[in-house]
């Protein structure tokens, strides 16, 4: 006869039938604005940290405030963007901005914004080796219940020595990290979608009696997404998240990237996986001010921070950025390493018309300046995309 935990344990049985309400309440198809219908999605990457995408000077109102950073989401929520992604950071880069080192943690805020928007996607970014899985599943399903099924879960295998080494742990190697990250992401879902009791044992965890009610919003789970383009980030991706965000030097590169990308996952995993890049956008009214802002960037950079992102992606510890160390080293001062867009709206729409056709079906950005610029681009960009047919 089998014996259940709460025998073993003394306890009174509980019905294995759990209640209706601990039961995913939706398809995430109707409730995400990620699983939506427009052709070229949106988003805003970074509002929750010091300098956002810039390692720069450049004179902007942006700051890390409640208040502000609230003001943002709120109004790209207005606008219809589609989603809001924040930075992980437990630790700045240094040089004379400290960037990044002035943040807000990220299922905290996600849980704020959620409250504080009506309609917009909202991701936590998380470094697997720092959350554990139980955790990292609680906090999930709580952001997904407060903003009625609209949670994406960004997952990072931690990258920066210097953090890990904050929580007492060696960096492990880099194909390893992803190794653990699929034994993270295979606990959590069984967190999220498995009724009753159960245990874990696999080469990084084990655990016994384990529960967690209630379930997330969105059935089947929350949307997942990935940053890693590296074989091994490609093989992860591919196998499990549902976008992966991806930054390369030309469109032709990006084409390659997206098709290898989707066919990878097609046919490897019989699943579906969207593509996202992400990037600075500066459009100003001629192309001579969106140029002069970009370079204002650059000119009034810190190069310290940067030479210090560049040192650590350069040593091996993320090899996603391994093209950027060497071929585009402006791009972490003006954007993360991103993909830049600069010019007028009507060039700014026809290069996410571009990234479009190259198989990128949305692109989160940074702004200069966040709040300021959002609103120059809802009143500029946007009729002129929804007039190209990207967006509706």
């Amino acid at each position: 006869m089998t014996v259940t935990a709460n025998e073993r344990l003394g306890l009174a049985p509980t019905d294995p039938r759990p209640p209706a309400e601990t039961r995913p309440a939706a398809d995430r198809t109707e409730t995400n604005p990620l699983f939506g219908d427009q052709k070229m999605k949106l988003g805003l990457f970074g509002s929750n940290c010091s300098y956002g995408l810039i390692m720069s000077h450049a004179p902007s109102s942006y700051e890390i405030t409640w208040e502000h950073t609230k003001e943002i989401a709120q109004r790209a929520d207005r606008l219809g963007f589609d989603v809001l992604v924040p930075v992980a950071r437990w630790k700045g880069f240094g040089g004379s901005t400290n960037f990044n080192g002035n943040c807000f943690e990220t299922y905290t805020w996600a849980a704020g914004v959620a409250e504080a928007t009506e309609r917009i996607a909202v991701a936590a970014t998380s470094h697997l080796p720092t959350m554990h899985p139980i955790v990292a599943a609680k906090q999930a399903t709580t952001v997904d219940r407060i903003s009625g099924g609209r949670f994406a879960l960004n997952m990072v295998m931690g990258w920066v020595p210097p953090e890990m080494e904050m929580f007492g742990s060696e960096q492990r190697e880099h194909d390893e990290r992803y190794a653990y990250g699929q034994e993270w992401l295979d606990f959590v879902n069984k967190l999220w979608t498995e009724e009753g009791t159960f245990a874990i044992h696999s080469k990084y965890f084990d655990a016994e009696l384990l529960e967690a009610y209630p379930k997330p919003h969105q059935g089947p789970r929350p949307a997942l997404i990935n940053a890693g383009n590296s074989p091994s980030g490609i093989e992860f991706s591919a196998r499990n998240v549902d976008f992966n965000f991806a930054s390369l030097d030309t469109l032709e590169n990006i084409k390659g990237y997206t098709t290898k990308l989707k066919a990878k996952a097609r046919e490897e995993y019989q699943r579906e996986i969207h593509a996202m890049t992400y990037g600075l956008v500066v459009c100003r009214d001629t192309e001579e001010e969106a140029k002069r802002a970009f370079q204002q960037v650059v000119d009034e950079g810190d190069w310290g921070a940067a030479g210090n992102v560049i040192k650590i992606a350069g040593s091996g510890a993320s090899q996603s950025f391994d093209h950027a160390v060497k071929e585009m080293q402006e791009r972490f001062i003006a954007g993360w390493g991103g993909y830049p867009i600069v010019g007028t709206p009507e060039q700014v729409t026809e290069e996410l018309g571009r990234l479009n056709e190259a198989g990128m079906e949305g692109m989160i950005f940074g702004l200069i300046d966040y709040n300021e610029e959002l609103k120059y681009f809802g009143e500029e960009v946007m009729p002129l995309l929804k007039q190209a047919g990207l967006r509706h």
